[in-house]
C-alpha cells in the first residue's frame, strides 16, 4: 500500500487549483502520474471516501477531499462510517482501528 503516495495526491489536490483543474478534466491521466495500487487508483478515481479512509488517508485531506467532490459535511462523515462497514476496519495510518474501535464507530 502507497498510504505516503495517496495523502500527497490528496494534499496536492486540497491546495493546487491546477491539480483539481487536471482532475475534474482527465482524472485517469492524472493519477496514472502517481504510484497507486489498483484498490487505491479505484477508491481515488471514484472518491470513495470511505474506501480512502479504511485504506488509511487521514480526515484532514478527505474532509477537504469531500467538497471538491460535491459531497456535504454529513454525508462526508456517513461515508467514513459505511466505509468501515463494508470494508472493514481501518488498515493503516493514525486511525488504524482495533476491533472495539471497529464495532463502536461501525455500531455493531
Amino acid at each position: 500500500m502507497s498510504l505516503y503516495t495517496m495523502q500527497k495526491f490528496l494534499f496536492q489536490l486540497n491546495r493546487e487549483p491546477e491539480v483539481q483543474r487536471r482532475f475534474a478534466e482527465d482524472r485517469a491521466a492524472l493519477l496514472a502520474e502517481y504510484a497507486l495500487e489498483p484498490e487505491e487508483y479505484e477508491a481515488m478515481f471514484h472518491g470513495d471516501i470511505g474506501k480512502l479512509y479504511v485504506l488509511g488517508c487521514n480526515g484532514q485531506l478527505l474532509m477537504h477531499f469531500a467538497p471538491l467532490l460535491g459531497m456535504p459535511w454529513a454525508d462526508y462523515l456517513q461515508a467514513m462510517r459505511d466505509g468501515v462497514q463494508k470494508h472493514g476496519p481501518v488498515r493503516a495510518g493514525v486511525y488504524a482501528m482495533t476491533t472495539a474501535t471497529n464495532e463502536k464507530i461501525a455500531g455493531v
